[in-house]
């Protein structure tokens, strides 16, 4: 092919000969973010783990964390600042997955490439695995976007080519790389049920995110509509929220790669990149928080063995960091050849980096935060113990707890601290195998379950 291969040629190509409704640049970034959490939670979760491929454009559009590193990809993202600038900026999707440089446990896995203008800056994503294929993208105009999802052999097959043919042009290596990746597959197993599987899910956890309006309901269960109300807001505003603090990450990263500058300015950049990454952990556990309350999520029933002595020991330098900007200490004491637990190893440090931001919250410089794990008959102890001080460096024992806001959020006025309620917490660490015992004026205590001889 001599002419230039685009991504957009290869939308305006799915979205020919199609009988499609259209819907407004809003209400198509919606079905965006709504059909990634469906494909990944869903249906990708359970093929993610025998390897794979998959493309995208302009950022990772993957935010589950095991699918970067156990697949390989190709990413056309943007080099720089004048990109974004574009009125099409609001379509990038966010990458919720990337952690800061001290989590040694992720790897990227794929290779970036530069963006061309003719690209056009609408989300692409396609997968491809042995069991698992599908394609999505938001095609179409301003105001005027359609959401495409494909997974007949024909439009796969037709994508895979064309995205061959634009790696050749653009970047021989890279395309030979991908053949390759493709060939190493195999057979694929084409699945074109999975359409009849993928758009009443989508329908589901699009209605989910709007308020239930029924007489009956308005009569007779006000209170907890209230309550789901509010947490299908939150999630609303975690995903708002999260989406630009990933962009500027991206931004950030791209900047420091790509121009020179003096020590003073790359420190500073580097900080406002940490601040970012806290905050999307921070607004990612308030989604899964609201996420419980909805009911959206069936209780856990494939919590895995895990270390959790390992799992905080990686962990502590990145809090020993972040508490020691703000004049606070933190000691982990944890003893060696401790059993193994039950739970899920990714959300549970999401938990355990929201655990620490909600302890140290408020804290006054010289405050310190200790960490123990103790076995205690069939569980495994963990306790978070702060100590802290006023300005004359006396110890406080007793300390405002604030109130709670709606079912998931707490509200503390004197400090300015809004964090995730005690009744959140519980439900949070209860899905994660935990179980807190302990009040929270007097840190925190959670038990979690020795993982037996026989289970596997």
């Amino acid at each position: 092919m001599n002419s230039l291969i685009t991504i957009k040629n290869i939308q305006d190509l799915l979205l020919q000969g199609l009988n499609t409704s259209y819907v407004d640049d809003e209400t198509s970034r919606r079905m965006w973010w709504a059909s990634l959490e469906v494909v990944q939670k869903e249906f990708l979760s359970h093929s993610s783990q025998e390897g794979g491929v998959w493309v995208a454009s302009p950022l990772p559009a993957l935010t589950d964390k095991k699918c970067l590193t156990k697949m390989k990809g190709w990413l056309w993202s943007p080099e720089g600042f004048p990109y974004f600038q574009m009125d099409n900026a609001g379509f990038l999707p966010g990458d919720h997955s990337i952690k800061i440089k001290e989590d040694s446990n992720f790897v990227r896995n794929y290779k970036v490439l530069n963006l061309n203008t003719k690209d056009g800056y609408e989300p692409f994503l396609i997968i491809i695995t042995t069991n698992f294929q599908c394609l999505l993208t938001i095609a179409g105009e301003k105001d005027k976007r359609t959401l495409l999802m494909r997974c007949d052999e024909n439009s796969l097959k037709t994508a895979i080519e064309l995205i061959d043919a634009k790696l050749n042009q653009e970047n021989y290596e890279e395309a030979i790389n991908f053949r390759n990746a493709i060939k190493n597959l195999g057979d694929l197993n084409i699945n074109n049920q999975f359409e009849n599987s993928f758009w009443p899910s989508l329908s589901t956890k699009l209605a989910n995110l709007i308020p239930k309006l029924s007489v009956q309901n308005a009569v007779k269960h006000d209170d907890k509509n209230d309550q789901l109300t509010e947490a299908k807001l939150l999630q609303a505003i975690s995903h708002e929220v999260r989406t630009p603090l990933a962009t500027i990450r991206t931004l950030i990263s791209s900047t420091l790669r790509k121009y020179n500058m003096d020590e003073s300015m790359r420190n500073r950049l580097i900080q406002i990149d940490n601040e970012c990454n806290e905050q999307i952990d921070r607004f990612g556990l308030i989604f899964n928080a609201a996420e419980l309350v909805n009911n959206d999520i069936s209780p856990p029933n494939q919590l895995a063995r895990i270390n959790l002595g390992e799992i905080l020991y990686k962990l502590s330098p990145i809090w020993s960091k972040q508490l020691k900007r703000r004049g606070i200490s933190i000691k982990i004491d944890i003893p060696k050849q401790l059993p193994e637990i039950l739970s899920d190893s990714e959300k549970l440090e999401l938990m355990l980096r929201g655990l620490i931001d909600k302890n140290t919250r408020g804290l006054r410089e010289g405050s310190s935060l200790i960490l123990e794990l103790r076995p205690a008959g069939q569980k495994l102890k963990l306790q978070l113990k702060v100590k802290k001080f006023d300005t004359g460096k006396n110890e406080i024992f007793n300390t405002e707890n604030g109130s709670d806001i709606g079912p998931v959020l707490n509200w503390n006025p004197q400090t300015g601290s809004l964090q995730l309620s005690q009744v959140a917490t519980e439900k949070l660490l209860a899905s994660l195998g935990g179980h807190v015992t302990q009040r929270r004026d007097t840190g925190l205590t959670v038990f979690f379950p020795i993982a037996d001889i026989d289970h596997i």
